[in-house]
């Protein structure tokens, strides 16, 4: 019987390459010359601090052209709507999530089974497991979950006939 799962994985090398260029792009810029400004990186957590709302807002905008150009994407990132005031800086933090919640990875089977597409789903640990079978099939859902508004960006692996 045909499988694939689905899941939500950032890669954690090109995240620090994404970091690593953005701080790159930094040193370079103009506007940021005699300003302590900073990118950095622990774990799935970005922090960007710098010396005003402003120029936090700059630093936000530069991790999400690196991110563009390096194919992550931001849409499953925590991002805090206003900059963290602390002493003299402001700083951001954003969270790549890792995985698929709960209840998220039950909206993803229910919308599977509003379409009346013939698969079944499981929910297993952080992914989601949907066999059929057709392997058509399998590629309808996979069309369908690429269509819709899921705010994760989701990856399909394992796919097995």
């Amino acid at each position: 019987m045909p499988s694939f799962d689905i899941v939500s994985e950032i890669d954690k090398v090109e995240l620090r390459n994404t970091v690593d260029n953005a701080n790159r792009e930094l040193s370079t810029r103009f506007d940021f010359r005699g300003v302590e400004a900073e990118i950095e990186l622990k774990d799935l957590t970005v922090t960007l601090k710098s010396e005003s709302d402003f120029q936090a807002r700059q630093l936000l905008d530069i991790l999400r052209n690196q991110c563009t150009k390096r194919g992550i994407s931001m849409a499953g990132a925590d991002i805090s709507d206003s900059p963290i005031h602390s002493g003299k800086t402001f700083s951001f933090v954003v969270t790549f999530k890792q995985g698929i919640d709960q209840p998220l990875a039950k909206d993803i089977i229910k919308l599977l089974k509003e379409r009346k597409i013939k698969v079944q789903a499981s929910i297993q640990g952080d992914k989601v497991r949907v066999n059929g079978k057709k392997r058509d099939d399998l590629q309808d859902a996979i069309a369908l979950l690429k269509k819709s508004e899921i705010e994760l960006p989701l990856q399909f692996e394992n796919f097995r006939d």
